[in-house]
């Protein structure tokens, strides 16, 4: 796979393209999943509700706390997760916005020609 030119998009496109990358490993959905249905912080081990091991559940909530979708904090031993609401927030204002755009009378040229080849 080639390297991708950021420098060809706009900031928000690679801005997207960045959140989607985080949000595009069914795990790290199941953590967001757990961690928003729970509504306060999680200090114990997730691999009783992933089917994973606990290095790659870390590395996927390390994922997830580079995005800033998470907060975390760290007493010894302990590390407790929860969502960070901000910048939850914000991702919600941004996929919507994206997802919003031109979605009133979409259709797919691709299905009216094949209509209009039909009723020939």
């Amino acid at each position: 796979m080639g390297v991708t030119k950021h420098d060809s998009y706009t900031a928000e496109q690679n801005r997207i393209a960045a959140l989607c990358k985080v949000l595009g490993h069914p795990a790290r959905i199941a953590i967001l999943q757990k961690l928003l249905a729970t509504d306060c912080c999680i200090c114990r081990d997730f691999t009783d509700e992933i089917d994973l091991a606990q290095p790659t559940i870390s590395r996927h909530l390390q994922e997830l706390k580079a995005a800033g979708l998470i907060a975390g904090t760290i007493e010894g031993t302990s590390v407790s997760y929860c969502i960070n609401p901000e910048r939850w927030r914000e991702v919600w204002t941004v996929l919507q916005s994206f997802l919003s755009v031109g979605t009133e009378g979409i259709t797919s040229c691709c299905d009216v020609a094949a209509e209009q080849e039909q009723s020939k």
